[in-house]
Order: C-alpha cells, then structure tokens, then sequence
C-alpha cells in the first residue's frame, strides 16, 4: 500500500501491528528492483506486521522529517515510534529476517 503523508500518519496513529515503511521514489533504480521483494514481503510477514511504502518525491516532508538521505530507506516503526532503519536494498530473506529481528 502507497500512502501519502496524511495516509502514513493516520496508519502511524492508528495501527497497532509493527509498521515497516519503505521509503522510495519512482526515479530510483535500487527501489524499483525491490518493489517485487517488498510486496512479497508484505504477503509473508502480514498480518505480524503491516507493511506500507512512503513515495519521498510525493512526500516530501516526511523524508525530511525522518532525515532519509539515502533510497530505498527502510524503518520499523512499533507504537508510533522508530525502532530500527535499514537503507538500501534487500533481498526476501534478508529482508524477513531484518524485519523479525528487531522486535
């Protein structure tokens, strides 16, 4: 799921499950070949955690915010708080793993 910023903070707000966003922007190379493992991600680790994808060129002021200065940038966030950031791209495994790791 693709959210904008008034999405991404009533999901934030309203969520009780861990909140793993990936941000990222369509220009980038590294993000698109990760969008496949992303959504297969969200089918595996669903309904544990809920998984959502911040464009940063739609989104402007959440990367800055979050200071995201490099994409794909990914954040777990747990109680409306971060509690774990990875950038740069992953494959399935690692990114599973890194997802259930950090809680």
């Amino acid at each position: 799921m693709v959210l904008d910023q008034a999405g991404f903070e009533r999901v934030l707000a309203n969520t009780e499950l861990p909140l793993v966003v990936d941000f990222w922007a369509q220009w980038c190379g590294p993000c698109r070949m990760m969008a496949p493992v992303f959504e297969r991600a969200a089918a595996a680790l669903e309904p544990d955690f809920r998984l959502v994808k911040v464009d940063t060129e739609a989104a402007p002021a959440l990367a800055q915010r979050y200071q995201i200065r490099s994409i794909p940038t990914l954040i777990l966030f747990a109680g409306g708080r971060e509690m774990a950031r990875h950038s740069g791209a992953m494959d399935l495994g690692s990114l599973e793993r890194w997802v259930r790791s950090q809680l």
